[in-house]
């Protein structure tokens, strides 16, 4: 069997990321920047106040703290406000926070330490020159470089290219992924069930995992067991999706629909198609029967149906590989030594992973349900995975295990 090590490899040299493309700021957020940004211009733009107040010279309200001193307010300056004003000594402007502030102004006096009032102002405090002014290019100076290539674009990232008067970012794109659900038994929420039939639960599973990763979901259609209108829907999606993830029809047993569909049996592929797909049995619980290659150029990685193998898979397998493709941080969960507080066993040869419910504060971790892969609701309600090594096969409570933190 393939090690678990090595089919990673496998599916990280299959998800390539895609050319980068400019896009607008709304488009941009949470995106990995492929380029550099340089600041076109300084920020703040102007010479502006930092407080509601009063704009004059300070040396005009010197020991204004022990003995007010009364100015005529010459103008009121609005944000906004866009002729340029000159301040004549021994005068005051009412300022608002963000306006420009006037030639020959030294400081503001928060409208607090005056009597506000709009012809002639007490000022009650003495400022030091300079005293609550934003100047010109004290944030950014035009032609500094702002973000890095490499960064993700944060809300606060956003903020900056907008106050840069930038429109657009260039970005390594999402993944576009189309998550594809085999089965015959499986009918949609809603239908009244029939003997022998099932919800549909992968698709919306898998697609949602896509999207927490980063990705973009292309759509998620189902296909029964016949070949040919699995072969139908995946060719009605040519060309629409970087990646394409199965679940389902990989196992070793008859109407396993993806592998007939990939010369896995019956020599069938979906017509005009190119490239192929190798199936391979992974030493791994849950998750054996894996399948990763090309078709038409678009990679395709074939999950087993069973829902907590086919997330457990996405997790070890999808995952990393497809935030490293769009260059996001962290493509790995993060990983935690903790003591086990419970017995376990694992079968010899097999990289177990077993749900688990994880204690920070104690430093603990307890496994939860069942290790079979049907049991989903145990994973749903789990928050990490204990990662067993393939050569251990009895663990004891006390011992430190590893695992994978998903909360």
């Amino acid at each position: 069997m393939r090690t678990v090590s090595e089919h990673q490899r496998v599916v990280a040299d299959l998800i390539a990321a895609r050319t980068a493309a400019t896009v607008g700021l709304t488009e941009a957020e949470g995106l990995v920047l492929a380029d550099d940004v340089a600041a076109p211009l300084s920020l703040p733009v102007f010479d502006n106040s930092a407080m509601d107040g009063y704009a004059l010279r300070a040396e005009d309200v010197t020991g204004a703290d022990k003995n007010p001193v009364k100015l005529p307010v010459a103008e009121d300056i609005p944000a906004g406000r866009t002729d340029a004003l000159t301040l004549a000594p021994g005068t005051a402007h009412r300022i608002m926070t963000g306006a420009p502030l006037p030639a020959g102004a030294t400081a503001v006096v928060p409208v607090e330490a005056t009597d506000a009032r709009t012809d002639t102002v007490e000022i009650r405090s003495a400022p030091k020159a300079g005293q609550h002014i934003r100047r010109a290019g004290e944030d950014v100076t035009a032609g500094t470089t702002v973000l890095r290539a490499g960064q993700v674009v944060t809300p606060a990232a956003l903020g900056l290219a907008a106050a840069l008067g930038l429109g657009s970012l260039t970005v390594r794109p999402r993944q576009r992924v189309l998550v594809m659900s085999t089965g015959t038994e499986l009918v949609s929420a809603g239908t009244d069930l029939k003997p022998g039939q099932i919800y549909e639960s992968n698709a919306i599973m898998l697609a949602a995992a896509v999207r927490e990763a980063g990705g973009e979901v292309v759509a998620t259609p189902t296909s029964s067991d016949d070949v040919a209108q699995f072969s139908a829907v995946l060719e009605g999606y040519a060309g629409q999706a970087d990646l394409i993830i199965t679940s389902g029809g990989v196992s070793a047993g008859a109407y396993e629909v993806v592998k007939d569909a990939f010369d896995g049996g019956d020599g069938r592929r979906p017509s005009g198609s190119s490239g192929g797909v190798e199936f391979v049995k992974v030493a791994m619980q849950p998750g054996m029967p894996q399948g990763a290659g090309l078709i038409n150029g678009c990679p395709i990685i074939t999950l087993p149906g069973n829902p907590v193998s086919a997330l457990v898979s996405f997790e070890v397998f999808v995952r990393p590989a497809l935030r490293a493709a769009m260059g996001l941080p962290h493509p790995h969960r993060p990983r935690r030594t903790a003591v086990l507080a419970d017995d376990l066993t694992s079968p010899p040869g097999k990289r177990q992973f077993r749900r688990g419910v994880y204690d920070a504060a104690a430093g603990t971790v307890t496994t939860y349900g069942p290790p079979a892969s049907h049991h989903l609701r145990w994973l749903a309600s789990a928050n990490c995975l204990l990662e067993i090594a393939e050569d251990v096969t009895e663990m004891a409570a006390g011992e430190q295990v590893q695992l994978w933190d998903l909360s």
